[in-house]
């Protein structure tokens, strides 16, 4: 179980997704002077996915009582930044089966988080109605990816 110090993965998780919302915002400050073709798709990208998904996956299971394995906030931690740099590599260089590869991987770190989100006790500490909101935006992230991978494939021609 995740203790909440600086070296547990829940940290890292929220730590990383706070650092890539800035970068982000950063990215999005250069689009438009440096004339970055898909700079807006990676401010975005950076900001939504990487940084303000990654936040919910580190905060989630301390606000909804939840206590996953540390085995598995590393795994997870691991999966999502991973996966994440496929994706944005992928789509930067116009490889859309490494975007695949990324879109694979996040869609099973968001199944498992789901499947733990599902099988939380009702006598967890967090209200219901949040693990319902929980439970909604990772199968947000889920749908998200299908559409995501026919449009790098499209976008790579």
């Amino acid at each position: 179980m995740d203790d909440g110090t600086v070296a547990g993965p829940r940290s890292w998780l929220v730590g990383l997704g706070a650092a890539q919302v800035v970068l982000g915002g950063l990215v999005a400050a250069v689009t438009g002077p440096l004339q970055l073709p898909r700079g807006s798709w990676l401010a975005a990208y950076l900001v939504l996915v990487g940084g303000v998904g990654q936040y919910a996956i580190g905060r989630a299971p301390s606000w909804l009582g939840l206590t996953p394995s540390r085995r598995a906030g590393w795994a997870e931690l691991a999966g999502w930044n991973l996966a994440n740099l496929a994706v944005v590599l992928g789509t930067l260089t116009r490889l859309p089966l490494v975007v695949d590869v990324g879109g694979v991987v996040l869609a099973v770190v968001l199944v498992l988080l789901l499947r733990d989100v599902l099988r939380a006790r009702r006598d967890t500490t967090g209200p219901r109605w949040a693990r319902v909101g929980y439970a909604v935006l990772l199968l947000v992230l889920l749908v998200s990816i299908p559409v995501g991978l026919v449009l790098a494939h499209l976008r790579a021609g």
